[in-house]
């Protein structure tokens, strides 16, 4: 079973947001959204450390980084796993 959360923020957090979310580990999907447009979908490896996680999607962190300079406001639609 998995939830769905939002969060809106500003572009210059986008990074460091994503990555906080991704050392939880128990996110399955984040979407980045601006102006109701899905700009990013990063579909996660469960169980993949979160270490290994970011190792993988730096080049599109580093896209991201770039785009989120570009925007004032996106939101981050993010798909958790219910742990049981």
């Amino acid at each position: 079973m998995s939830t769905k959360e939002k969060f809106t923020i500003s572009g210059d957090k986008l990074v460091e947001k994503i990555k906080q979310l991704i050392h939880k580990g128990n996110i399955r999907r984040v979407r980045v959204i601006h102006k109701g447009n899905t700009i990013l979908e990063i579909p996660l490896t469960v169980g993949a450390s979160a270490a290994a996680v970011i190792a993988l999607a730096a080049p599109i962190l580093a896209a991201l980084g770039a785009f989120a300079a570009l925007v004032t406001e996106c939101t981050i639609e993010v798909e958790k796993i219910e742990k049981s």
